[in-house]
């Protein structure tokens, strides 16, 4: 990131712009920073600005307690503002949940597309993931970084012997280092499930993308975000997982951002 922005409650906020035309944010998920969703920068810069950030806590940018999900909206408020005033956002994971709050909230958003936001789709899901949330926050208040993202890498569906070849490996202090801000995305998810009467108030297109391949629960949650939002298409990405392929998703965001 070579770019520097404050938001409006003075964190400082690492982006990169790229190309010409509409402006387009790319919101990154859990345990990633701006670096995760920078591959589908090249192919969209060819008809759209693209703005790459690391959210508030992780990358360059920093991180400004008490946090609320508010100040998460107001960072992309910023970014906007910077990008010409208007833009489409595109979110993937829990990254697709910020994107939804901040198109609800009122932001100068013109067009939200969202992949695979990780919603509860089941009674026994949500309550999995209020566990989660008690969890991670007694873990991280004790500054059990590393449990903390045992705990995410378990709510994911990860082996357990998979986890504990992660902790032995090089990345492992990197996920360490981001583990603080598993408590945003915590918080950006709410209780977990869809929030219908959010996605509601939308007044603007709203795209839900899940991969052919990944969970059959992924593709509902998609479903259920294309259906309570009043402008909400749903399409499945054949062949994809949670990890998407950029030069299959571009061509996608930039038919549907063109508009």
């Amino acid at each position: 990131m070579d770019k520097k922005i404050l938001s409006r409650d003075g964190t400082s906020l690492a982006y990169r712009s790229t190309g010409r035309g509409p402006a387009v944010v790319l919101i990154s998920g859990a345990m990633s920073t701006g670096a995760t969703v920078a591959p589908l920068a090249g192919p969209l810069a060819r008809r759209f600005q693209v703005v790459v950030y690391d959210r508030r806590g992780r990358g360059g940018s920093g991180d400004t307690a008490p946090y609320a999900v508010e100040r998460e909206v107001e960072d992309l408020a910023a970014l906007i503002e910077a990008a010409g005033g208007e833009a489409a956002l595109y979110g993937v994971s829990s990254g697709g949940a910020l994107a939804l709050r901040a198109a609800a909230s009122g932001l100068p958003v013109r067009r939200v597309a969202v992949y695979e936001v990780p919603f509860a789709m089941s009674e026994e899901d949500a309550a999995e993931r209020a566990r989660y949330t008690e969890r991670l926050t007694e873990a991280l208040g004790q500054d059990r970084r590393g449990d903390a993202v045992e705990l995410f890498l378990r709510l994911t569906g990860l082996a357990e012997a998979v986890i504990q070849g992660a902790r032995q490996s090089p990345m492992w202090a990197d996920m360490e280092a981001l583990a603080p801000s598993l408590a945003h995305d915590d918080a950006v998810m709410g209780d977990g499930r869809p929030p219908r009467e959010r996605l509601a108030s939308l007044t603007v297109p709203v795209l839900a993308l899940a991969g052919g391949e990944s969970p059959a629960w992924m593709r509902e949650a998609a479903r259920a975000v294309a259906q309570a939002a009043p402008e909400g298409t749903y399409r499945v990405l054949e062949g994809q997982t949670h990890v998407v392929d950029p030069n299959v998703l571009a061509p996608v965001l930039a038919e549907f951002f063109a508009g």
